[in-house]
């Protein structure tokens, strides 16, 4: 006879809410968390966790088997559901159409959380209007070595240039290294006028803190906090406010007033501390569907910046080739495939300098991709001494379900006669390799 299931049934709002394997660890190093804590430790911000996703489609970002292990994105709505849960039909840039869920409430909250949904991953649409983002997003993500106080320096920047557009930014703690500032916008511009308003704002604080902002796409051109404009692309999704993030401490992306900012520290808000913030502060962000602003005028920076010669920027790879689009490959590997073509370069791409660039691991496991590093650098150790701190890049790779660490060295720094070569990548484990795409099994 199969052994009973362990479970906990919550009564949410006059639902039931049944929690499966209770007393599972999610957290299980420096923060011991089971997924009954982190149910309810939503329930306890429920009304601020709502704020950022009802009455949108939600993408499911599932770590089923906890916050150290894989995680998969789920765009389609699971069959077995409760009938009160709606849901609602997007299509994407691929073609392909899903129908996804919609969280109104706390039982809804909590169901998702069941199925192993640290981070709340929202469109930035309503369910009505699924064609007109009523919000743009400021994704300030620092590069290494950039520290806590470039990331505020640069935030406030942000601030100031809203005001002066005419809008109000919102900003919380990425719940990692960076900063999001969400900016409440009138539902009247479709997905390519919002990004092409956001690559204009990213710019423009680029001219402002040339030092410490980057509006560059590819890794290897930035420097700073990097403005990720892309993030307001249709099918493009960052997790809202209150999200628990899979850091050892179980950090949450808090939402701030704007008076915290230049003094705040990212490690202060955990799932163990923010409940009793919003018990005695409440939510800094409540009043934001109150301030939808207009873009008007950033179309018209951006409409300025295009009439000085400044074209639209890369895509994610995934999107069609945008009209007046810069060349979608990096920087060091345009040369060799201008190269290999044997055509002229763009007069705009012959004063790019090839960056030299290896791949030393590619996995799922974060950890296992910088043991690899930390291999290669020990077996190249004269190389390692000379990279600047901003030569190692380690990029959060986003496959059709999973997540994976690529790290790349970038040897600009060291002289031609000392580089080593490309060599097979220890760890490399590229999830998109794999003969089977489906996401991994789920044992809730």
């Amino acid at each position: 006879m199969k052994q009973q299931e362990a479970c906990e049934l919550l009564s949410v709002e006059g639902r039931e809410i049944r929690v499966t394997h209770p007393e599972k660890l999610y957290f299980s190093k420096q923060t011991k968390l089971s997924k009954l804590d982190l149910v309810r430790y939503y329930l306890a911000v429920a009304p601020g966790a709502l704020g950022g996703i009802r009455d949108r489609p939600i993408v499911l970002k599932r770590f089923v088997n906890g916050a150290e292990a894989e995680a998969f994105y789920q765009k389609r709505a699971p069959g077995e559901r409760p009938a009160w849960l709606r849901t609602v039909t997007l299509s994407f840039p691929s073609g392909r159409t899903a129908e996804e869920l919609v969280i109104d409430d706390a039982p809804g909250l909590a169901w998702i959380v069941n199925l192993g949904c640290l981070e709340l991953h929202p469109h930035p649409v309503r369910s009505a209007d699924l064609d007109h983002p009523d919000e743009l997003r400021v994704d300030l993500d620092p590069g290494p070595g950039v520290t806590w106080p470039a990331v505020r320096q640069v935030a406030m920047e942000v601030k100031a240039l809203l005001e002066e557009m005419g809008l109000r930014g919102w900003p919380k703690t990425s719940g990692s290294r960076g900063m999001h500032v969400n900016v409440r916008i009138e539902p009247r511009w479709s997905f390519s006028e919002v990004r092409r308003a956001a690559l204009a704002f990213s710019r423009a604080v680029e001219r402002r803190l040339p030092n410490l902002a980057s509006s560059k796409w590819w890794k290897e051109e930035r420097h700073g906090v990097f403005l990720d404009y892309n993030q307001n692309a249709k099918d493009r999704t960052t997790c809202s406010a209150y999200s628990v993030r899979p850091l050892p401490d179980a950090r949450v992306s808090t939402p701030l007033d704007w008076r915290e900012v230049p003094d705040c520290e990212p490690a202060d808000f955990t799932v163990l501390t923010v409940p009793q913030r919003f018990e005695k502060i409440g939510d800094p962000h409540a009043e934001m569907d109150s301030a939808a602003g207009s873009l008007e005028t950033l179309l018209e920076l951006a409409a300025r910046d295009e009439a000085e010669g400044l074209g639209d920027a890369p895509w994610p790879p995934h999107f069609r080739k945008a009209e007046g689009e810069a060349p979608r490959v990096a920087p060091s590997r345009a040369k060799s495939a201008a190269a290999k073509s044997g055509a002229a370069k763009p007069a705009a791409q012959k004063a790019r300098t090839k960056m030299p660039l290896l791949v030393v691991a590619n996995s799922p496991d974060k950890e296992a991709a910088l043991e690899g590093l930390e291999r290669w650098k020990r077996k190249h150790s004269q190389a390692a001494a000379l990279l600047a701190v901003d030569d190692v890049l380690v990029d959060s790779m986003r496959g059709r379900f999973s997540t994976w660490t690529r790290i790349r060295i970038n040897l600009r720094h060291i002289p031609e006669e000392l580089r080593p070569s490309q060599e097979t990548p220890d760890p490399d484990d590229d999830p998109t390799r794999r003969p089977s795409a489906a996401p991994p099994r789920i044992a809730e």
